[in-house]
């Protein structure tokens, strides 16, 4: 009878931890389209790219990753390989503010002349300054080739592609404020400020996963308890 009360404990304390573990905080992403006006050495052109955005933990802040799955802009002429060499900020809302700057490579093959650009992933660093929801959204793309300058801004108040749960490093708040970003060539992300508890939604479910362990343990010691003082009061 006492080792069926203690398994029936157990259990139940083991589907507590699991109900935690269904409620841990994820990251929600989306792909979103976004009208870009670009100025450029020949004049004004448009075009709408899907834009998707990725944050991973990395070190003391996140590896936030920007990727078009359109071209936009073109050249009169043919870009040749590393001719093109593209730039672009990610907007900060919700709980935190500012941009993160992302960069990546230079292009890896010929653009033919008149072809929509396509540009290759970008990356940078974010370190949270703040505690809350943090969204991400695309920012002014930039493209340097032969020597000049192409600048292209969303222009269709594009909705955030990432929102992120994040906790400030030590010393920071709730509410509104400013962010900070770095960007590191070659799409691989570099850390930046000081040392960062683990925020990510990877690290919150095994935050939370200690947590159902913990409470699995009560469980089994509460069981365990109860087994002692029954065989008490029957001596």
């Amino acid at each position: 009878m006492y080792s069926k009360r203690t398994a029936a404990l157990a259990s139940a304390a083991a589907l507590a931890g699991s109900a935690v573990l269904l409620a841990a905080p994820v990251a929600h992403a989306e792909v979103v389209d976004v009208n870009y006006q670009c100025k450029t050495p020949i004049g004004d052109k448009s075009a709408v790219s899907p834009i998707d955005i990725k944050g991973v933990k990395s070190g003391s802040g996140y590896k936030i990753t920007m990727s078009w799955q359109k071209g936009v802009s073109s050249s009169p002429v043919e870009l040749g390989k590393g001719a093109m060499n593209p730039s672009a900020t990610v907007k900060l809302g919700g709980a935190d503010s500012g941009t993160v700057a992302v960069t990546g490579p230079a292009n890896q093959a010929a653009i033919p002349a008149n072809t929509p650009i396509k540009i290759n992933d970008l990356s940078g660093t974010y370190t949270p300054k703040k505690t809350g929801k943090v969204t991400f959204t695309a920012g002014v793309l930039t493209i340097k080739a032969l020597g000049t300058t192409t600048t292209c801004t969303p222009t269709n108040s594009p909705k955030p592609s990432l929102t992120l749960d994040v906790t400030a490093a030590s010393g920071g708040s709730s509410g509104s404020g400013s962010g900070s970003g770095s960007s590191s060539q070659g799409g691989s992300g570099t850390d930046s400020g000081g040392q960062l508890p683990r925020t990510g939604p990877e690290d919150s479910a095994i935050a939370l996963g200690t947590l159902g362990g913990t409470v699995l343990l009560t469980g089994a010691a509460g069981a365990l308890w109860l087994t002692r003082r029954n065989q008490a009061v029957r001596r």
